[in-house]
């Protein structure tokens, strides 16, 4: 396989989801600093104006868009790249959360999650990679997850979501390692964003179970959004195929490295 140059930031486009709020907004400001142009891509048109108009020195294209309406993709797609004709950088960076057993979680909701925490990816980038192709040096970032690592109890539909991203990333990576595109996937652990509070419960999951789950999953997200931009971003630059975000997501690969069916247990004994 070649070895791919540095990543030069500096004059190219990159296409950002969750550009809103949390890492996305956060790797908006580093993209920017680095010279390069943005088309950020986010559901919540006012988070993702006040974003967009926080930055200044390149060009800015704020896009709403729902990504669970993976059927609307193709038009998203077209509609960027008719401005935007030769992308650089694509980083599927958005995605949700839903908690619940999988006895708890209707097939509409698990489905909701595959669509935007797999579905969407994988359609963006089949959409953007014909021009990708065409740039060489381009790159692409799919945001997994801890638990694209590892698949606690409570987490089937975002696991499911999450590892199934990282399989595609990392087959993605091996096809495109000569064609001159790097791919990353990221896997970060407890980051400080908007996920807790944006997060689904399942429609089957009692309101005191709701309540708990939520509370637990908000205590895990401690480490900074800036911090962890910074470091995909980093990763980018010198072509990482894997980039492990906090100790929190570091510690879990050991195990399950370690302990690939057993893990968990290691794991509850830790938090006792």
């Amino acid at each position: 396989m070649s070895k791919l140059p540095p990543h030069r930031f500096a004059g190219g486009t990159a296409v950002l989801t969750g550009a809103a709020s949390g890492m996305g907004e956060q790797m908006a400001y580093g993209l920017a600093r680095r010279g390069s142009h943005l088309v950020l891509i986010d559901r919540d048109a006012e988070r993702l104006a006040e974003v967009a108009g926080r930055i200044r020195g390149v060009r800015v294209d704020p896009v709403v868009a729902d990504l669970s309406d993976v059927s609307g993709l193709d038009a998203l797609a077209a509609d960027v790249l008719a401005r935007h004709p030769r992308p650089t950088l694509l980083i599927n960076n958005a995605g949700v959360a839903l908690g619940g057993t999988f006895d708890q979680v209707g097939a509409e909701e698990f489905d909701w999650v595959l669509d935007v925490n797999f579905r969407a990816p994988v359609a963006l980038t089949r959409l953007f990679l014909p021009s990708l192709l065409e740039s060489p040096g381009s790159h692409v970032v799919n945001v997994s997850s801890l638990f694209g690592l590892i698949a606690p109890p409570g987490q089937t539909a975002y696991s499911a979501s999450k590892f199934a991203l990282r399989g595609f990333t990392e087959a993605l990576r091996h096809e495109l390692a000569d064609r001159g595109v790097g791919v990353t996937s990221v896997h970060p652990g407890g980051i400080r964003t908007r996920i807790a509070e944006t997060a689904r419960v399942a429609s089957g999951a009692n309101a005191a179970e709701a309540a708990e789950g939520r509370a637990s999953f908000a205590k895990l997200l401690t480490y900074p959004a800036d911090k962890a931009a910074e470091q995909i971003l980093t990763g980018v630059r010198k072509r990482k195929g894997r980039v492990l975000i906090a100790w929190s997501a570091v510690a879990p690969d050991v195990l399950a490295r370690l302990f690939p069916t057993s893990y968990m247990t290691v794991v509850n004994r830790f938090k006792r």
